[in-house]
């Protein structure tokens, strides 16, 4: 997944094994064999139904990504995540306020895009399904916003070229970490080697691989301090609920 425009990594050597939710292995089976439209389109709208906000995320995203074509670097200009310290020139833009949201729906390449919202949807249906869809809108944002002001307070302190961060990441982060607490035992089968573990060790490995690469500044132009303040951010909501359950 990618917080900047130039960012490489990603969640895209990842595929979670997992059924359709709600459904038993039995009627999975059944819809296998049969194969008409009308089963795959049942399963659609279950799946919308199941995770209504997955689905808008990803469909609104596209949908930018798509408007973007049309109006250049116009919204990147305006509605991704400039520094604090930015001014406005050819290649620059002041910070304002809704970019901490806003960044969250502008893409790179169109892979960038692509990973993202694989991830959110490997991921964030259970999650949907487990928080109900207004705590997930909540979560994923907070998630969001806590990935922007963690990029932020990074870029004001270490300083450095002026460059605007974009991307869904912080709030794909965040999901994967509630995934990983909710449901620890579940596999996750790496492509890129294919290596199956369980979701804790997966999300515990992938922290620290952020937290090391951060550090040690490897892959330049790689928001890792954001990916961790997005999985923060989600980490400290849920303790929170946790206390007032």
């Amino acid at each position: 997944m990618r917080l900047t425009a130039s960012d490489p990594s990603g969640i895209a050597v990842t595929a979670v094994t997992f059924g359709l939710p709600g459904g038993s292995s039995g009627n999975r089976t059944r819809a296998r064999r049969s194969g008409g439209r009308g089963n795959h389109a049942g399963i659609l709208a279950r799946m919308l139904k199941l995770a209504p906000v997955t689905f808008t995320l990803i469909a609104v995203n596209t949908v930018i990504y798509l408007f973007g074509y049309f109006v250049g670097d116009m919204l990147a200009y305006h509605f991704a995540l400039w520094p604090l310290n930015s001014v406005a020139g050819p290649l620059s833009a002041p910070f304002e306020p809704w970019q901490v949201v806003t960044y969250a729906f502008l893409h790179g390449p169109l892979t960038h895009l692509f990973f993202n919202m694989l991830a959110l949807f490997m991921f964030g249906m259970e999650v949907e399904r487990l928080l109900g869809s207004a705590r997930y809108v909540l979560y994923y944002f907070a998630c969001v916003i806590g990935a922007a002001l963690t990029q932020l307070y990074v870029l004001q302190l270490m300083g450095g070229p002026t460059v605007h961060t974009v991307g869904a990441s912080g709030g794909v982060f965040g999901i994967l970490l509630a995934f990983g607490m909710a449901f620890p035992r579940r596999r996750i089968m790496l492509l890129l080697p294919p290596i199956p573990m369980p979701a804790w060790l997966f999300v515990t490995l992938y922290g620290i691989l952020e937290l090391v690469l951060g550090v040690t500044g490897t892959a330049q132009g790689v928001a890792h301090f954001a990916h961790l303040g997005g999985m923060a951010a989600g980490f400290i909501l849920i303790l929170l609920w946790r206390r007032r359950s």
